[in-house]
């Protein structure tokens, strides 16, 4: 079978070999954890507990704060020293401080591993509500939600996205290779909650041994199929993958469940089976640790709420000439202003950046060439939204669809003039939404 893919796009170097064959470790759990009750898209979580309770891990500390919202739950046993609120990223954070008393106590839920030809769909839902589940890809979209679509919009597919197209990241190809047939449960229950009987598993083609090991992983279960994607960027963006996959295209300004598919990604589909078949919440998860700028690279399995500065410490620390932490990878990662905040669900890597690989382009005129558009994955003209948008002209901006740029950096990165695109496109598209708002 030839190697599936979509139209557009670059080819970007990996720089995935500092840390793909590194196993999963563990980060030694700190002191205090911050958990932030903004951990995904949609209302900020409720604190349920105050000052001088008593938690255990897996116990809810922050309800959900709607239907679009998603519970947190303690990563350590302690006590709540403090619930304050703090900055984080430009936006005012509530945090429940909790000091670990390092007794690993854990609250006992319900598991289902010997139940699951069981339970039905409305279960299942059920279970991933209180789960604290969530796209951990990047968006942090609450599973629950995303597996509820209207009556009116029928699943017949998913898609577990273990693609990883994002150069240095390197997470999700672990945990295919070390609890790939968690994963696979996971899709089995993602399956059953949508009333679906396909299935795809979609890996990039550089990573061989992770296809080798979830196509053994999946050789007994019928209606999962693995794929091989062809190594491009951005492979992983879920529209993109619809299209190379089942050749749909998802209409602008729509869903994926517009076209019949829900796409989840590996670690969500393992968070997935972890909580309904052995009763634990999302309260940790893998993240890369990487770049020129950190002393030792790996895969490391952090607790939620965990400073970065410890994270960069079990790390054995920065390197001299280290300048710049992006959390998440260069194409689609944010620039972090400090190492003291905590990590969330959505913490799937760390690349910390020496002098040299920081260091910004200068920026020329735009020389007309056209390659921002050729490779725009969504077929989008960036320089003229881009360029909209220096002007103040956002309304022009949204003409030519801002909106449904998914900011996955490639036209920035093609651009032989270094023209800033994706930067203005994403300030484009928060001034259009904060015009219709008014």
């Amino acid at each position: 079978m030839s190697l599936l893919s979509f139209k557009g796009g670059v080819d970007v170097s990996g720089n995935k070999e500092a840390t793909e064959k590194l196993p999963i470790t563990e980060c030694p759990p700190p002191e205090r954890i911050f958990l932030p009750m903004r951990q995904h898209i949609g209302a900020p979580a409720e604190p349920v507990v105050k000052v001088g309770d008593e938690v255990k891990i897996g116990q809810v500390i922050g309800k959900a704060g709607g239907f679009v919202s998603a519970n947190i739950h303690s990563s350590v046993s302690g006590t709540v020293k403090k619930i304050s609120t703090k900055k984080i990223m430009g936006t005012d954070t509530v945090l429940v401080e909790i000091e670990n008393n390092f007794e690993e106590e854990y609250l006992e839920l319900p598991s289902y591993k010997n139940s699951i030809d069981d339970l039905d769909t409305a279960k299942i839902r059920e279970l991933l509500a209180e789960s604290g589940v969530v796209g951990m890809g990047g968006a942090g979209f609450p599973i629950h939600v995303k597996l509820s679509p209207p009556e009116n919009k029928p699943i017949d597919t998913v898609i577990i996205n273990g693609a990883e197209c994002e150069p240095y990241l390197t997470g999700d190809h672990r945990l295919m290779l070390e609890e790939g047939a968690q994963v696979v449960k996971g899709a089995r229950l993602i399956m059953k909650s949508l009333g679906v009987d396909k299935a795809y598993i979609a890996i990039e083609n550089n990573k061989p041994d992770a296809l080798a090991a979830m196509r053994e992983h999946v050789k007994d279960e019928d209606g999962i199929e693995v794929v091989a994607m062809k190594v491009k960027y951005p492979q992983g963006a879920e529209k993109q993958l619809i299209n190379a996959i089942t050749g749909r295209y998802v209409p602008s300004g729509g869903l994926p469940m517009d076209v019949g598919v829900v796409v989840n990604n590996i670690a969500s589909a393992k968070a997935v089976a972890d909580y309904i078949l052995d009763g634990k919440p999302l309260v940790d998860r893998v993240c890369t640790v990487t770049g020129s700028g950190i002393k030792k690279p790996m895969n490391v399995r952090i607790k939620n709420g965990t400073l970065l500065s410890h994270i960069a410490e079990n790390a054995d620390g920065m390197t001299e000439d280290f300048v710049k932490l992006v959390l998440g990878g260069p194409m689609m990662g944010i620039a972090a202003t400090e190492l003291d905040v905590p990590s969330t669900k959505t913490t799937g890597g760390l690349l910390f950046l020496n002098e040299k690989d920081a260091k910004i382009p200068e920026t020329q005129p735009c020389i007309k060439c056209g390659k921002c558009v050729e490779v725009c994955p969504v077929f989008l003209q960036p320089i003229y939204i881009a360029r909209y948008a220096e002007k103040g002209l956002y309304a022009s901006s949204d003409k030519y669809g801002a909106l449904d740029c998914i900011e996955c950096g490639a036209c920035s990165f093609i651009c032989p003039s270094k023209r800033p695109l994706v930067h203005n496109i994403r300030m484009a598209k928060r001034k259009i939404l904060e015009l219709r708002k008014k």
